[in-house]
């Protein structure tokens, strides 16, 4: 298992539709994650900037995921929410795990 983070950007004002569709995620799109192996996906918003923290099985998984047609349907509904490269993918910075600890306590809460 691999931990990876990342920030994307979303645009002035959409909050609240990004947390709308996230609220309603397709069920063949939480499908897809498990075929590429992403266990845990958790966002965090400082409008406007997002983190994404996810457990996969692989460090490659969003990379799958990305190239998925059930992924690219997503990004056109994301298309309007996100910032987005000139390359037409989601503009995001991966971050850099710098320390990690787990306690006992991890047992008891999931």
């Amino acid at each position: 298992m691999v931990r990876l983070a990342f920030t994307m950007r979303l645009k002035p004002g959409a909050l609240a539709e990004y947390t709308r569709q996230h609220d309603e995620i397709w069920p063949e799109l939480v499908a897809e994650f498990e075929r590429q192996g992403i266990g845990e996906i958790t966002i965090f918003e400082l409008d406007p900037l997002l983190v994404l923290y996810a457990e996969c099985e692989d460090a490659d998984a969003f990379q799958r995921l990305w190239r998925t047609p059930v992924h690219e349907r997503w990004g056109e509904v994301m298309s309007t929410l996100l910032a987005w490269t000139e390359e037409g993918l989601v503009a995001n910075e991966p971050l850099t795990e710098i320390w990690h600890i787990e306690t006992p306590a991890r047992a008891r809460i999931g």
